[in-house]
């Protein structure tokens, strides 16, 4: 994982902001593991992460037909008592997200801030399109690259670049999950769990 942030002291449920809240937003056509392998290792650490839905519905189904029970529609997400929003991929997730204009207000509104945003797959390209990538970098889905406006593209499954974080694929979920992680408790308690959850 890139890192800038210098920050490896802390451990698992004992050190960090412990009222840490994500928000994870769904779009139909989801990539169901990378969204559902950020909420697993979240809620591992006893970070409060909460599944929302940008369909206007509370079940919202992903890319390989997997139908998913959400915590909140957009509409109930008080956005400041949230800090950080995670965006997963999969193409049709990807375009209902981007195409969620009050969500993306407030990921523009996040990042603005300093306030943490997480993108995976496509969903990297959300934030190139919106000008927040330039200048950083950042890792994407092969095929979306190009999106990435503005960056130094890595080949690396995750990378943290002050408050923007990105990941690779479905085969990167785990370590965008940790990297999440490390941005809310640091590198300690990300390297922690990913021996609890034998990740290697």
């Amino acid at each position: 994982m890139e890192n800038n942030m210098g920050k490896d002291n802390m451990e698992i449920g004992n050190g960090g902001n412990d009222m840490s809240k994500v928000a994870v937003f769904f779009g139909t056509g989801f990539e169901e593991i990378e969204a559902l392998t950020v909420v697993d290792i979240l809620r591992r650490a006893d970070i409060e992460t909460d599944m929302v839905s940008v369909m206007g519905e509370k079940s919202v189904t992903g890319s390989h037909k997997i139908a998913v029970k959400m915590d909140k529609l957009l509409e109930e997400v008080n956005f400041d008592q949230v800090d950080v929003i995670v965006l997963p991929g999969g193409l049709a997730g990807t375009k209902n997200l981007e195409a969620c204009e009050p969500l993306m207000e407030q990921v523009d509104r996040f990042v603005s801030a300093g306030k943490t945003v997480a993108a995976i797959c496509a969903a990297p390209s959300i934030l190139g399109h919106r000008g927040h990538l330039k200048g950083k970098k950042a890792c994407s889905y092969p095929s979306f690259e190009s999106h990435l406006e503005g960056a130094e593209v890595l080949h690396q499954p995750a990378v943290i670049d002050g408050n923007i974080v990105t990941g690779r694929g479905m085969g990167a979920s785990v370590p965008f999950g940790l990297a999440i992680l490390e941005k809310l408790k640091g590198k300690e308690t990300a390297r922690q769990m990913a021996e609890k959850i034998v990740f290697m």
